[in-house]
């Protein structure tokens, strides 16, 4: 009896423990999904809201820019995730044995980018871009070349943004590979090296193999950022021109504050929501198959 009540007891402290941040999730995490949800199937005009079912979604699946915004998005996470994760892996292993003063040389190099807010880097790369009186434009004009309006022309917009969304991320991913690298039993190594191994096959056969849950944590939360990619959009083309750089985020964001669409922006919350699920669950799957 008194094991029991001790086990008991142990329980209810560790629950009390998790009590406050089960609640947090609760509050801030569960309760908005179920009501974007609930949202979603209401038209929503000021305080009156009328149930309409899947009429929000139907009226986005026979508007033309919201299929725009689906396949930019997925250009966006595919391209962007691809470049993060190849070059981090790149710069990780080749630099994570070597001098530790020099790691951490090129580790701050690369994360200073990301400890700046996505506002103000979105600001310098509007004014390197800006066809006017941009830097990029003056050297451009300096070495008799026709300027050209990258921001304004709907085929270079999507890998311009793709460029800035990389340069200003890939910092965090290259520290996580590093860290990762760094914890790798040093046996493996000279093991290889023993049995005449090069360096790039002990990298792929052995460095990269053995980063899987990095790579796949990595590759997780760099879906989810890119999915939710708005402060780039509006500051530097504002979903333009002609709607070739709108965005899921972005296009929510129109319906909700500048059309006053509250449960169209909803059901564009929902549908981002499944795509997330959906794009995230083989990744967690291969991560506890491993395990």
């Amino acid at each position: 009896m008194k094991l029991r009540n001790y086990h008991w007891k142990e329980n209810v402290t560790g629950y009390l423990f998790i009590l406050p941040q089960f609640l947090m999730f609760l509050i801030f995490i569960v309760y908005p999904i179920i009501e974007g949800i609930r949202l979603s199937l209401y038209k929503v005009q000021f305080n009156q809201e009328t149930f309409v079912g899947f009429d929000n979604y139907v009226t986005l699946f026979h508007d033309p820019v919201f299929f725009k915004s689906i396949y930019n998005t997925v250009i966006f996470v595919v391209f962007i995730v691809l470049l993060t994760v190849g070059f981090s892996i790149f710069v990780a292993s080749s630099v994570f044995d070597k001098n530790a003063k020099y790691v951490s040389f090129i580790r701050g190099s690369y994360y200073i980018p990301v400890m700046v807010s996505m506002v103000v880097m979105s600001m310098v790369w509007g004014f390197l871009l800006n066809p006017a009186n941009g830097l990029i434009s003056y050297a451009a004009r300096e070495m008799d070349f026709s300027i050209v309006n990258l921001l304004g022309n709907k085929h270079t917009v999507l890998p311009v943004i793709i460029f800035v969304t990389f340069a200003t991320n890939v910092g965090q991913a290259i520290i996580l590979y590093i860290a990762a690298m760094i914890g790798v039993p040093k046996d493996l190594f000279e093991a290889a090296e023993v049995d005449g191994a090069s360096r790039v096959r002990i990298i792929f056969q052995i460095l990269i193999p053995l980063v899987k849950p990095t790579t796949i944590y990595i590759t997780i939360i760099n879906i989810i950022a890119v999915l939710k990619i708005f402060v780039v959009i509006q500051l530097l083309t504002g979903g333009g021109p002609n709607n070739a750089s709108v965005t899921m985020m972005y296009y929510l964001y129109n319906n909700a504050f500048k059309y006053n669409q509250l449960g169209v922006a909803s059901a564009v919350g929902v549908i981002m929501f499944l795509i997330t699920m959906l794009l995230s669950i083989p990744q967690l799957r291969a991560m506890f198959k491993e395990k």
